[in-house]
């Protein structure tokens, strides 16, 4: 009955992760409890991921991650870069995977592609290169970076948390190493020769672009009662700005599209849905008066604002926003810092109207109006990603020796034998005793999105064992591929975990999948190492869509990308790596048998 249960309780999660109906921390609680009010585990067992060593090891590394970024230790690396930006595209790439692979071996790889965003903007800017090329090649260079140790990406610390939970002896913090940078030098290779041609050359933000190439967003223009252009028609307001396209006219019920409304006279409260880059809706909004901008979403303490003073950006939703799963009208930005929401882009699509009632997806691309005060406060919570024209976090530079020796001291005494969980949990505490952080600054520091998915999945791998889930899927499993080679087996595990991967997310791959191979291991007579070293690459492997991974979702507004552009580059490097995968892991960890 438990096994039901608890298959019940999975296909349920599953569809929820894959369906997004409720954001993840909500499923992620929603599994916590299923677990306790069915009996299958005791409370204080469904509560253990919040005491997990992989849950504390995550969290003290976002803590270390976020000193190295507010001491300004990566910014040297990023700018480097920009004395490279005239140079050829594959080579631009390829100085790109070594300096982002690198850093995101040691530092979360979320931080490293927040940081390059705006770095690259004024690549592009400067070299005439289309940001459409670059931005998906960040994210999965820091991806198959974050593969080459047991710190680059919390999937390996979650794996090896579970590994060491089942009775195995669990992972080294380079462990990973040779595999992963063979593994990263394949998909270089790949992303190097393949994405100048199978990327799209898309327009995305306007910062990025000159403006005749700029992103267009759709706004919403409504007449007042005492405007001046009340009596002209459409075609004489609209000669003021050639830039800017009418597309529909709102007269009460009625919708008139495009060039069909020109000879109609405007009457009061008419709506006039526009089109055009932040530049041209700017310059149009100076040109024409009595009218004003019904998708602004002001909130309802309305905040005085300098027009003279005002400049339009736009800001890219981070995955681990507050702002996620929130109105616009009720993030209360013009109350808190007199900013304006004007429009907003959705997988490359724009939103004409009703955008106050819009719920915020993470990646959403907003375009705001406000002064470089409002946008600098902005940019301080982390809410948003702000392009460029707002002047970065203040760097505390005096704490960059601190901050590298205390991330250097973690890393030596993980190497040496210190349990990763209590190296980085004593940096942690280093980091906030030092003053490389505020208090505040700690707690803004940890994805609580990754934090609660791992402390509701975690718990679904106890449950898998103590039910005898996981036993009995093994048992399935063998009986189908009896007589099988062990690499036929690894190269199915490997494949499977990529495939959930993509549509779920990768920890929760990795919940499910290491106690199973673990268990395959131990019925096969094998080392399990090299089954669960499947899962830890398998569970990285998210290329193909922009849902597993948190980079691929940061990435996809300021690159102005659509689902199939992942796939379209990224279904040929999971193929390929998934061949490497194949061959390289039992070379690294044979399949010995067991003492």
């Amino acid at each position: 009955m438990e096994i039901i249960l608890l298959t019940t309780i999975i296909i349920g999660a599953l569809l929820l992760f894959v369906s997004r109906l409720l954001p993840v921390e909500a499923t992620a609680l929603l599994i916590i409890a299923a677990l306790a009010i069915t009996g299958i585990l005791e409370p204080a067992e469904a509560l253990s991921g919040f005491a997990s060593n992989a849950t504390i090891t995550v969290a003290a590394m976002f803590v270390l991650g976020a000193a190295l970024t507010r001491s300004g230790a990566l910014d040297r690396l990023t700018q480097s870069l920009t004395r490279v930006c005239g140079m050829n595209l594959r080579i631009l790439l390829l100085i790109l995977a070594l300096l982002v692979a690198f850093t995101s071996a040691f530092v979360t790889n979320t931080a490293i592609v927040v940081i390059m965003i705006p770095m690259l903007f004024t690549i592009c800017r400067r070299g005439q290169i289309t940001a459409s090329k670059l931005f998906i090649p960040l994210s999965y260079f820091s991806i198959l970076g974050g593969t080459a140790t047991l710190v680059g990406t919390s999937t390996n610390i979650l794996i090896d948390d579970l590994f060491r939970q089942a009775g195995g002896p669990g992972f080294q913090i380079f462990d990973f190493t040779a595999m992963g940078a063979i593994y990263l030098a394949i998909g270089t290779i790949v992303i190097v020769l393949l994405a100048p041609r199978l990327l799209p050359e898309r327009t995305s933000l306007s910062a990025l672009l000159p403006a005749e190439r700029s992103a267009k967003f759709v706004t919403e223009l409504v007449l007042q009662s005492d405007s001046p252009l009340i009596g002209r028609t459409v075609s004489e307001v609209l000669e003021s700005s050639a830039d800017v396209r009418l597309l529909e006219l709102i007269r009460g019920e009625e919708i008139v599209l495009g060039r069909r409304s020109h000879a109609l006279t405007l009457e009061p409260n008419d709506a006039l849905i526009v089109e055009g880059s932040p530049k041209e809706i700017s310059g149009f909004l100076n040109s024409v008066s009595g009218v004003e901008l019904a998708s602004v979403v002001e909130d309802e303490h309305r905040v005085p604002m300098r027009t003279m003073e005002l400049k339009l950006v736009e800001a890219v939703v981070l995955p681990d926003s507050p702002f996620i799963g929130r109105l616009v009208k009720d993030l209360g930005l013009n109350r808190l810092y007199n900013v304006k929401v004007m429009a907003v882009q959705r997988h490359g699509r724009q939103h004409r109207y009703q955008i106050r009632a819009m719920k915020v997806h993470r990646g959403d691309v907003l375009l705001l109006q406000a002064d470089d005060h409002g946008l600098a406060a902005l940019n301080e919570t982390g809410a948003v990603l702000i392009a460029e024209g707002v002047e970065q976090t203040v760097r505390r530079r005096e704490k960059m020796p601190l901050a590298i020796g205390i991330m250097a001291a973690v890393v030596i005494a993980a190497a040496l034998g210190v349990p990763l969980v209590k190296a980085a949990f004593v940096g942690a505490a280093l980091i906030m005793v030092t003053g490389c952080l505020r208090v505040d600054e700690v707690f803004r520091s940890l994805d609580t999105s990754t934090l609660l998915l791992l402390a509701g999945t975690i718990p679904l791998g106890v449950a898998m064992n103590h039910t005898g889930l996981a036993q009995a899927i093994v048992d399935g499993i063998m009986s189908l591929v009896s007589g099988s080679p062990p690499w036929v087996i690894l190269s199915s595990l490997y494949l499977l975990t990529a495939v959930l991967t993509s549509f779920l997310s990768n920890h929760a791959a990795a919940v499910l999948l290491t106690p199973i191979a673990y268990n395959l291991g131990l019925q096969m007579g094998v080392d399990p190492r090299s089954l669960i070293m499947a899962v830890a690459f398998g569970a990285s492997a998210c290329f193909a869509t922009p849902i597993g991974y948190q980079t691929n979702a940061i990435v996809m507004g300021p690159g102005g990308y659509t689902f199939a552009d992942y796939m379209r580059l990224g279904i040929p490097l999971n193929l390929i790596l998934w061949i490497a995968a194949t061959i390289l892991i039992p070379v690294f960890w044979p399949f010995q048998p067991l003492p």
